[in-house]
């Protein structure tokens, strides 16, 4: 079978078992990917039955990056759920349990424990925090590691639809803070929360959470933009895609699944 995003990004790890930034970037890949979740029963409306396995190590359960990977596994038609990485430690975040990942099919098979998990729910749960400070002055930005501007193109590319455009720049506010400025212009109403969370994201899984990210969220007319386009590095974010019909319980964000 085809190598995957998510075997690369295992292997990575593997390979530097010391490195923070490899070990993030699997973890990254977990959450932002869609999983096969291995059911014990059909999904009933919003609510799942994983089938649950005991080992040594406590009660995990089952998800595969790949279709073809859990139908290896089982070897026989199974129920399962299409989720995304985060609904699922979403859902299973406080139940005491694990996540069993490619078990027996996949060179990234890993088995990952209940705090584990957990740790991952909160990170994806954080945000950044809102402030009131005005800006002074705006200057490009500079000192910044590649990964985090790495990080932020991958998020805002995949937050299609929720705002036109995105600037990153110096700011030195009032009373003389200096930060970097993510600005979002013209965010759809509604948006601004996802849009600080893909940021929040983007800074913890670059080795940055101790690192400082401010965001703001600006209209295109608002003189500040003016101001941004001029020094700022943009980032244009991709036009909505067409909406599909859920495939599973878990497929909208809004509504994550529950456990039966």
């Amino acid at each position: 079978m085809t190598e995957t995003p998510l075997d690369r990004a295992h292997a990575a790890m593997e390979a530097a078992p010391g490195d923070e930034a490899a070990r993030l970037g699997f973890y990254e890949r977990l959450a932002d990917g869609e999983l096969f979740l291995l059911l014990a029963a059909e999904p009933d409306g919003g609510a799942v039955e994983p089938e649950i396995f005991e080992t040594a190590e406590g009660h995990f359960v089952l998800v595969f990056d790949r279709v073809e990977r859990l139908a290896a596994f089982t070897g026989r038609s199974a129920p399962y759920a299409a989720l995304s990485g985060r609904a699922v430690t979403d859902m299973l975040a406080g139940q005491g349990l694990g996540l069993g990942v490619n078990l027996g099919v996949a060179s990234s098979a890993i088995l990952i424990p209940p705090e584990a998990v957990g740790w991952l729910a909160e990170t994806l749960g954080a945000r950044p925090r809102e402030l009131a400070e005005k800006p002074e002055t705006l200057a490009p930005p500079a000192g910044l590691p590649e990964r985090l501007v790495a990080g932020l193109d991958v998020k805002l590319a995949a937050s299609a639809g929720l705002a036109r455009m995105a600037y990153l720049a110096s700011v030195t506010y009032r009373g003389g803070r200096r930060a970097h400025l993510l600005a979002l212009i013209d965010p759809v109403p509604g948006a601004n929360e996802a849009l600080a969370r893909a940021v929040g994201e983007a800074l913890i899984f670059s080795g940055l959470d101790a690192g400082e990210l401010d965001v703001a969220f600006f209209r295109a007319a608002d003189p500040v933009s003016a101001r941004l386009a001029k020094v700022g590095l943009r980032f244009d974010l991709p036009e909505a895609r067409t909406a599909e019909a859920p495939r599973a319980p878990g497929t909208d964000p809004a509504r994550p699944p529950k456990l039966k």
